[in-house]
Formats: structure tokens, sequence, C-alpha cells
């Protein structure tokens, strides 16, 4: 049976997510963790639950979004799986921190990049990669259609959607991916979103101002 747990990490609460089965294999998505206690909050998790991390999937490359990634590869050897059109935020990454108040190393590169498409899987679990620019050059959705919900990071969230005025965001590209990546989904798909708390498909299309234009 799918678990999904969720650590809201560092001043911008990203929200951080183990999601693991009774094989004891976990993916992360989004590690966010950058303070000390984070980290051992994680760890702590993982020990307790007897998890093995197969897998480190990112969202979107936001500096708040990738804090973890080197701490999560030195702990277990994972890089980071991600749409190789973020690649740039990385490579900024330490001048984006500054500008936003962190204090970051160098950031581990991927070893694979994903696309529209791709099957990721751990333990028995399988999630297809969905595109989803707009926000971010690279943000890409996971959807799991056996357990009906779809890890959007910032691209949906409830009763809004994510900023544009950021580097590489656009707003039209983003209406475009959540009517044509996250909208076509079943009603009851829940969103488990990048920050803030989860949503699902039927309630953003009623009542999201940015949806059903009403804003």
């Amino acid at each position: 049976m799918l678990q999904i747990k969720t650590f809201p990490f560092n001043p911008f609460q990203v929200n951080t997510y183990v999601l693991y089965d009774e094989t004891g294999e976990c993916a992360i998505v989004d590690a966010a963790t950058y303070e000390e206690h984070e980290q051992r909050q994680l760890q702590a998790f993982m020990d307790e639950k007897q998890l093995k991390p197969v897998c480190l999937l990112t969202t979107h490359a936001h500096i708040d979004h990738i804090l973890g990634n080197n701490f999560i590869n030195e702990t277990y050897a994972l890089k980071p799986l991600m749409h190789k059109a973020g690649i740039d935020f990385l490579h900024h990454a330490v001048e984006y921190g500054q500008a936003f108040g962190f204090n970051v190393e160098q950031p581990v590169m991927p070893e694979k990049h994903l696309e529209e498409g791709d099957i990721v899987s751990f333990g028995h679990q399988k999630m297809k990669v969905l595109e989803t620019p707009g926000h971010a050059d690279g943000s890409l959705c996971f959807y799991h259609e056996k357990e009906g919900f779809v890890i959007a990071g910032d691209v949906l969230f409830q009763g809004g959607i994510g900023r544009t005025d950021l580097p590489t965001g656009n707003y039209e590209t983003l209406i475009a991916s959540i009517r044509n990546k996250l909208l076509c989904l079943p009603p009851d798909t829940k969103v488990y979103c990048g920050h803030g708390p989860a949503t699902e498909i039927g309630f953003e299309k009623e009542q999201n101002p940015y949806i059903n234009g009403s804003f």
C-alpha cells in the first residue's frame, strides 16, 4: 500500500514528499531541507520506517525546492531526476540562493533527465511524467494513475497557480499546462502541491478563479 509523508521545509515551506510502499523503497520529491534539524527530521523518518530511497525527483529547480539535494546525495547517493530545461537554475543556484538569503553550495547535477511520458518506478509504484512549463522552465508533474493523485510542484495550488514573474515564468504557458495536462485528469484526482494544502482537480475546476474565469 502506498504511503505519502509530507514535510514542509525551509522558510518557504516547500512540501517535500516521501512516497513509499510495503517494499521499503521510496521516492523523495523536492528535497527542500535546509537547516540541520530538517535534515535530521527527514533522516529519522527514513530510519524509523526502514526506507530505502531509490530516486530523487525534482518538480522544478527553483532554489527553495533543491536546497536538500546535496544532503540527499551525500546521505543516500542519489542524484536528482529532472527536466533538462531546468538545468540553468542549477548553474546559478549559488547566486539565486544568496538573493533569497540562503547560503548554499553548488548543487549536485542530475544523472538523468526526465521527459513527457517517462515512467518513474519505485517499489511496486509507477508515476507518469508530465511536462508542465509556465512557472519555470523544466517544470514537471508526477501522475500516479492507479492511486489517483498528481504531485504538481508549483504549477497548481488550492485556489491559485504558480508565480509567473520569476525567470522563465510565463502566464499563458502556465495556464496552457494546467488546462492541457492537469484539468484533463479525473475530477477526484488529488493534487499534492509544492506549498500549502492538497486539493482536487474537480474542486479547482469549479473554485479556482484562475481556471474558471472569475479572476
